[in-house]
Order: structure tokens, then sequence, then C-alpha cells
């Protein structure tokens, strides 16, 4: 810390040298040949061009200076020399660190290497860093850091950068997608009445001007629903959604789903839909459906394989699997027993029959399947948006989407009988009946279409392709508690 203040206070002190010589240190717009990138593609010797970027290595050869500069399309290398600048631009040059941000106007040309290269003719100062970077080849080593200090990780981790920049194009990509297909994109509210869609604990706020109590969304999904009512028959919406619940390497409150509405479609057909999406998101990012998931040390620890087609199988059957053939034959404390003492998986008390094997579901085939698995038909109590099978009426015309061990969409035939509907938000509700939205059950009275719609996780997903290990890997500014 001692080392950091003094090097900030020479930086301080440069600072003031500048304004001194009437050089601010915050500079005005610089007009550029283009960004670093299109530098380089215009580059061609002789020519003039002005480039901007952030000076991050400075080889110091006495007379003359190589300095990198960098932008988020790339780095060009600069060459100043005294006597070309003159020496009241070299004394301004000497008050520069690595971190300033600085505009050239050059000439270019290559060195003996065949490094392309601007000769600096003129520079403007546009930023003065007043804190050092982390050194480049280390970069932020504690974790926690790299999340708080998001800047400095993308400035100095070129795995991290690389893994936004593929977040970038799979959000681009999944717009395109569906536009493509005839999907319009639209936005529903985020502060709501009652929180609804999900099963899930809100955030409550308080709106002063209606004296009303707010709920951030925790899903879009009954306001989508309401759109089909209104005749739009293909909708999406790539929103953020908000849960007041536990943070873990795959739980941020604050997260972004893609939902997707489809009027006279199907489960089977979302499924059809969303695999369509994701294979398509794998060769646009990763060139391939072979998604290779490494260590830090660059070692493969799992490849997870896209091939069309994807597994699918019924809840009950996977669940049999691995639990015994005769698991739903059993009671309910045989159940427990079995759970407990055979499978190794622990189960608390206060836990109903269905949720005893959703447990037994997650801990032994969800945690432990990587490649792509639709498990379908799951038990109604799970799913109280979706509609009952016709020859079961215990499940529902479901798909759970399993990849990389976890659920990464969940996509239903969408339960559009009201009464039904009330009475499974009701079972869902018990005793606490404010939680029913009855403007949903309005617009239900008034005739919804057949439909099919999924929801997709989009850090999830991007976890999935870029093999990001936490979901704070892949989300810019997680939630992280205050510095004390």
């Amino acid at each position: 810390m001692e080392e950091e203040s003094e090097l900030i206070a020479q930086r301080r002190a440069k600072l003031e040298a500048l304004r001194a010589k009437g050089i601010e240190p915050f500079g005005a717009s610089f007009e550029t040949s283009g960004s670093i990138a299109e530098v380089r593609e215009k580059f061609k010797e002789g020519e003039s061009l002005r480039v901007a970027g952030r000076i991050t290595a400075h080889r110091d050869m006495g007379k003359s200076h190589f300095l990198d500069l960098r932008d988020a399309t790339g780095r060009i290398q600069v060459y100043v020399q005294a006597k070309e600048i003159g020496p009241e631009a070299m004394e301004i040059f000497n008050l520069l660190d690595l971190g300033d941000f600085i505009g050239v106007e050059g000439r270019c040309f290559l060195t003996k290497t065949g490094e392309p290269t601007l000769k600096v003719r003129t520079f403007q100062v546009l930023a003065k860093a007043l804190r050092p970077l982390p050194e480049k080849w280390h970069g932020l080593q504690d974790v926690e850091a790299r999340y708080r200090q998001r800047y400095l990780d993308l400035l100095t981790n070129e795995r991290s950068r690389e893994n936004f920049e593929k977040r970038i194009v799979i959000v681009r990509e999944m717009r395109r997608f569906l536009e493509d297909r005839g999907f319009l994109e639209v936005e529903t509210p985020m502060l709501q009445t009652v929180a609804g869609g999900a099963a899930a604990e809100p955030f409550q706020t308080h709106h002063k001007a209606l004296g009303l109590d707010l709920y951030l969304r925790i899903a879009p999904e009954l306001y989508l629903k309401r759109l089909l009512v209104g005749g739009f028959s293909k909708v999406f919406e790539l929103n953020r959604n908000f849960r007041n619940e536990g943070i873990s390497r795959r739980h941020n409150p604050e997260f972004t789903m893609l939902e997707v509405y489809w009027a006279y479609a199907d489960f089977e057909k979302m499924a059809d839909l969303v695999e369509e999406l994701i294979c398509h998101l794998a060769e646009k990012v990763c060139g391939s459906s072979r998604i290779e998931h490494r260590d830090a040390a660059g070692n493969i620890i799992r490849t997870i394989d896209l091939q069309r087609p994807w597994r699918r199988a019924p809840y009950h059957d996977l669940v049999r699997e691995v639990a015994g053939k005769d698991w739903f034959d059993l009671s309910s404390e045989q159940r427990r027993e079995r759970a407990t003492h055979r499978l190794g998986v622990e189960i608390l008390p206060q836990l109903a029959d269905f949720e005893v094997t959703q447990h037994v579901f997650e801990k032994l085939i969800e945690e432990k399947t990587f490649d792509p698995l639709f498990v379908t038909h799951c038990p109604k109590e799970l799913v109280p948006l979706a509609k009952q099978n016709v020859a079961d009426p215990s499940l529902v015309d479901v798909y759970e989407l399993i990849i990389n061990g976890v659920e990464i969409s969940p996509g239903y035939t969408e339960l559009n009988d009201p009464d039904a509907q009330r009475r499974r938000l009701l079972d869902q509700a018990g005793e606490e009946t404010q939680k029913i939205d009855e403007e949903f059950l309005l617009a239900l009275d008034h005739g919804m279409p057949p439909a099919g719609g999924f929801g997709l996780g989009v850090d999830r997903l991007t976890m999935s392709l870029t093999g990001a290990e936490s979901i704070r890997d892949v989300i810019l500014f997680p939630l992280l508690r205050p510095k004390l």
C-alpha cells in the first residue's frame, strides 16, 4: 500500500506539472482515422494516420521510445523520437505513464521485424491515469477484486474480455435468430403489483405518488401471455429478472432471461426451437458444436457435445434410473428413507413428497448431466403454468433442458384454461391469496390461444458456451457485499 501511495503521489505530481505547462490532463475530443483495428487495416507505408488509445507498454531507448496503444479492438505500436516532436513536446511526453490515454498523428512504417508502427509527428494528452494498472501478465489475482474492479479485469485478463465479447455476440444473435423467424421483441413491466410467473422471493419497493407497494419482477411470463390474448402470435423479451434469494456460482439476484411465446405451438415445438437456437449460437460463438471447458492452466476438464438431435426422456424414467424402478411405488416415508440412506441425498424434514423426488433428481441427474438433455413430462406441482398431460393428469407437458449440470431452459405447452389456471395458482399460493394476479386471470377469461413458451437463462447459457465456472464470470458487475 505504501508503494502504491508513492506511485499515486508521483502521478499526481505529473498531473500538476502538465497543468503548469498549460496542458489539460483530461483533454478534449480527438479525431481519429478509426479504431486501432481499422487503422491497422488501412495501414500503408508512408501514409499519415491518426489513432487514440491507452498506453499499455513503454520501451525507453533514450532519445527514442516505442509505445503500445490499445483500445477495445486491438493494439498498435507507436514510435516517438525526440528530434521529430521537439523538446517542448518531449517534456510533456516525459510526464506520461502507463495507463494514460493519448492521441497521436504519425506516418506509417514497418520496423525491421515487420511490425506496423506509427512514427509520431504530434500527440495530444487525452486522459491521465492517477493509479497504476495491475501488472499486465499477472492481472488481478484476487478473485473478488476481479468482480469488484471489472474494468481492471477486462484490461489485464484476455480470457475474461473474450468471455464478455462472446456474451455480446450471444445476445445479438438471439435477437437475429428469433426476428428471422417472425418473432417480435417486446418490453413488459419490471415494476409489478404482483410478482408472478415463477415461485421465487421478490424484491419489494414502494411508489410514493400512487402509494403502492411494488415488486421487481421475478419473470415476465404473465405479461407476455397477455400479449397472446391481445393478438400477438410470436413474441419474445430479453429481460432482467430479480429474485431475493441466495448467491452461488450459478445464482445471482439479478439475471438475464430470454422468454419466447408462440401461439398454436406446444412444448415439443419449443424444444425444437431452443435446440436449433443454441446450436446456432454455438456455431456463431465457438465455431463448433463441441465446447471444451478448460481450467486456469488450459487443461480440458470436460467437453460438452451439442451435436443434434438431443436426448429427450420423461422425468419419471430418469428418476427410476437412479433411484430404483420401484421408486414411485414406495410410500412417502420409504422414499425419504431410501434417498437419505441409500442414495446419499440429504432430505430436510419440511420437504413435501414431490420435493423429495425433485431433490433426488437435482442431485443425481441434473448436477451430473453435461451434454444436452430434455427432461419431459414433469409433475404438475413443479410447473403450475403448464398444461396437464391428457394421458396422465398428474404430469404436465413440459421440458426442462439441462446442459453443463444446470437447468438452462424450461419450456411448456401453456395452460390457457382460466379456471384450471386459477386452481393451480391457488394451490401454489396457499393462504397467501394476495399473490394471485387477478388481472392475468381476467385476461385469460377473454381467451388465450393454445401456445408454447420457453425461458432461456442467458447467464447460464454463456457459462456453457464459454466454459466459465461461475456466473460472476459472465456478469459484468455481479452483486457483491459492500467493501468494509
